[in-house]
């Protein structure tokens, strides 16, 4: 759409029930299948829930950035301050409106937020290791694997229901400009 006009704002507690929606139609199920960030070959179940975005609004070291195409909540971002760095996650987009650069630039205002709210130096985010392609999409975005690597957390369906029993997490980082 060429017409389409973006705001960026934080997310209100209003805003909770629409951004679990967002996020899930983009990782999980069926509605996931429609864009290229989807889990449901590896991951069923739910990907957040009602009580963790309420948490991350109500958190005062996270903000969820949220980004508004028209009037209709399109695509979000967590940024975490983890004191030297910040952690970047849930990263969502429509999968309608996936692959025209919304991604992209949600993730350059949650880098700008780590920087001018808590003064990050380095981006840090997890990526499940069998997420080749997005791993790769973060690399074109300046972010570098490192030697870290996180267990998934089987067992607990807050997560999702893994059907494979081999994920685990990768830690990617970015070094911010000052």
């Amino acid at each position: 759409m060429t017409n389409t006009v973006t705001a960026f704002r934080f997310a209100s507690l209003a805003d909770a029930p629409e951004i679990v929606a967002l996020v899930e139609s983009a990782y999980r199920g069926n509605s996931s299948r429609v864009g290229w960030t989807t889990e449901a070959d590896i991951l069923g179940g739910q990907r957040t829930d009602l009580d963790e975005v309420t948490r991350i609004i109500h958190d005062p070291t996270a903000r969820l950035i949220l980004a508004d195409c028209n009037s209709q909540l399109t695509g979000c971002v967590l940024v975490r301050d983890e004191k030297s760095s910040a952690y970047i996650g849930m990263l969502a987009i429509r999968p309608e409106r996936q692959a025209r650069g919304l991604g992209r630039k949600l993730l350059e205002r949650a880098e700008q937020c780590a920087r001018s709210t808590w003064a990050a130096a380095i981006a840090r985010m997890t990526v499940i290791v069998q997420r080749e392609e997005l791993i790769q999409y973060y690399e074109r975005r300046g972010y570098c694997r490192t030697e870290h690597r996180e267990p998934f957390p089987y067992g607990d369906p807050r997560f999702g229901l893994p059907k494979r029993p081999d994920l685990e997490f990768i830690v990617l980082e970015k070094q911010l400009p000052s």
